[in-house]
């Protein structure tokens, strides 16, 4: 599991602010790069030419994607939060494909932050308070007909509102827990399989065919469906964020 082990760079392993330790880690370190990569890409394709190239047409296709993600989801208020979504889905998508990029082949070890439950819980914490703001903002006390859903017996009044309250409360930690298990499982799947194929090949020729092979094939398996996660896991939370906004714009 040390490849999941958040370790302070640089020296500033004692840094601290107000008694709190403020080490730049390996995942500070590629949150930066990751945004970094964001705004490289981004801004390549802001040359808004008549003719676009394909940069250019790549960041007008993932904006407009959100865009009509936003727009099915919230309908036309959904416009102002473009940026947002854009954004959370960049980041998380940037991060997941930088750690699995083969790295390692030249001394660079790559760290998938979204494999850590505290970075993805402050992503979700973040996209729940925007949605209670919005709430609130909007509709004020009415904002709590969110959970008496349109319909509901008079005589379950007493019961529905918890069970929807539960469910509204529940919504940060499924959202942190479902990216951060996609991300750490397939990083903990890929390290056992390589386990596998190093043993078996020290172990002479006979394992090496009957286990490591097998394991080295599914181990390139595994990293093409690891690639399509990594833009599924995004997609997912920025499709969830979208339809909690929904529910705060809109409310039933």
């Amino acid at each position: 599991m040390h490849q999941f082990k958040i370790e302070p760079l640089f020296g500033t392993d004692h840094l601290s602010l107000f008694g709190h330790n403020i080490a730049f880690t390996n995942s500070s370190l590629w949150m930066l790069i990751t945004t970094v990569a964001i705004t490289v890409f981004v801004a390549g394709g802001m040359k808004r030419q008549l003719v676009p190239g394909r940069w250019q047409m790549a960041v007008e296709s993932m904006t407009g994607f959100i865009d009509n993600l936003l727009a099915a989801n919230v309908g036309p208020a959904g416009k102002k939060y473009v940026p947002y979504i854009f954004s959370l889905f960049m980041f998380i998508l940037f991060a997941n494909l930088l750690g699995l990029l083969p790295l390692a082949l030249v001394g660079v070890h790559p760290f998938t932050f979204t494999s850590h439950f505290s970075v993805t819980g402050v992503l979700a914490i973040l996209s729940f308070a925007i949605v209670l703001i919005v709430g609130f903002a909007r509709h004020g006390l009415h904002f709590f007909s969110l959970f008496v859903p349109h319909g509901t017996p008079v005589w379950l009044l007493w019961l529905i509102p918890f069970i929807e309250l539960i469910s509204f409360l529940v919504r940060p930690f499924s959202l942190a827990l479902r990216l951060f298990v996609a991300m750490m499982a397939g990083h903990v799947l890929l390290e056992v399989l390589s386990s596998f194929v190093i043993t078996s090949a020290n172990s002479g020729v006979l394992w090496g065919s009957v286990v490591g092979i097998p394991s080295f094939l599914l181990m390139i398996a595994i990293c093409a469906l690891e690639f399509l996660v990594a833009g599924i896991q995004a997609y997912v939370f920025a499709l969830l964020t979208s339809l909690y906004l929904n529910d705060a714009e809109n409310l039933h």
